[in-house]
């Protein structure tokens, strides 16, 4: 066997000869871990999920083709379940804090908020030595969680409705108000009043005028009586002219103003009625904008410690014995013919 070849192989021959080592090393690191792992206390995790409902008031059609930005979105919810605030209510409430640790430390080490990727499940995960307690702390977060979030809605939508009725009644009033100023505008009375004047000062000025024309196609040359009674006609049309313009001016001023009126009810009514949709929409599509929270799994007591992992644990435990074992033997085995070498030189030397 050549020199390279039997060095190669005297690791591997060490190795195999020492083998009762590789199995103590690793036997003895199995013990140690079992032993931590006894002595560790255990923790239980109770999960309970959460599904996030689209807006009832959405298309039906959106809820096939969500888009990833949407999905992102959806994360605002993990906010709501690790609020601060609302895990202090937790910790009072199920008296969580036995010593002077801070409320963020204790969080991170026992609650755990995440919507599951590409999914509408909202997991809230607590982790305690009691396991009861930690599906009670679960459960309680969850529901605090649906309330939350059916609060922020419904005070969103109130603040809608609340507007939506400030504007309604500031119409309503603008609308009664153009109502009395109608009903009680008096351009109405004169107006026609106005009208049927107009119309009779016309039909006696056209008889006037018509009997007018009759004297003077009758006797040309008029003289006498009939100059005076037509001085007097033509007095009288121009009397009449002079009404019947100052009533035309009049009954224009009180069209305008009438129609001014009339303009301002009907744009009123207007403006109301259509306020009046919108508060009805509004108050029917309350509590139906936003996202619901619905609770679909309350979870379960956890029979099974999440923590120490035994199983896990025994599997570190052997890795690292074989990996230490192996490697001392190897490193030994590899240093062992430098040693042999620098043994053996000095004997070479005396043989000579």
């Amino acid at each position: 066997m050549s020199p390279s070849r039997a060095h190669s192989v005297q690791p591997v021959a060490q190795i195999v000869a020492h083998w009762r080592v590789i199995g103590v090393t690793c036997f003895t690191a199995l013990i140690v871990s079992l032993t931590a792992t006894a002595l560790v206390p255990k923790k239980y995790t109770a999960v309970t999920r959460i599904f996030i409902e689209p807006p009832a008031g959405s298309d039906p059609r959106s809820a096939t083709t969500v888009s990833p930005i949407y999905l992102e979105s959806l994360r605002t919810y993990e906010l709501f379940a690790s609020s601060d605030t609302l895990f202090l209510q937790a910790v009072e409430r199920f008296h969580l804090r036995q010593n002077d640790t801070p409320v963020d430390r204790l969080k991170k080490s026992v609650l755990k908020v995440e919507v599951v990727r590409n999914t509408k499940v909202l997991d809230i995960s607590a982790t305690l030595r009691d396991p009861r307690v930690a599906h009670d702390l679960a459960l309680y977060l969850a529901q605090e969680t649906v309330a939350m979030n059916d609060n922020t809605t419904r005070q969103g939508d109130q603040e809608f409705v609340s507007g939506a009725e400030r504007q309604y009644t500031a119409a309503r009033l603008r609308m009664d108000a153009a109502q009395q100023a109608w009903d009680a505008a008096p351009e109405q009375v004169t107006a026609e009043g106005l009208r049927s004047e107009i119309a009779a000062d016309e039909y006696l000025r056209d008889g006037l005028k018509k009997e007018m024309t009759e004297l003077e196609v009758t006797d040309p040359d008029v003289s006498g009586p009939d100059a005076r009674t037509i001085a007097a006609y033509r007095r009288r049309l121009a009397t009449l002219t002079e009404q019947i313009t100052a009533k035309r001016k009049q009954l224009a001023a009180a069209t305008a103003r009438i129609e001014s009126l009339q303009s301002d009810l009907g744009a009123a009514r207007r403006i109301y009625a259509g306020l009046e949709t919108r508060l009805q929409e509004l108050r029917g599509a309350a509590g139906y904008r936003g996202e619901r929270l619905r609770i679909i799994d309350p979870g379960i007591v956890p029979e099974r410690p999440s923590s120490p992992d035994l199983i896990l644990n025994l599997l570190v435990a052997l890795v690292a014995g074989l990996v230490l074992s192996v490697g001392g033997l190897l490193v030994k085995a590899v240093a062992s013919p430098e040693e042999d070498g620098s043994s053996r030189r000095p004997l070479a030397i005396v043989a000579k």
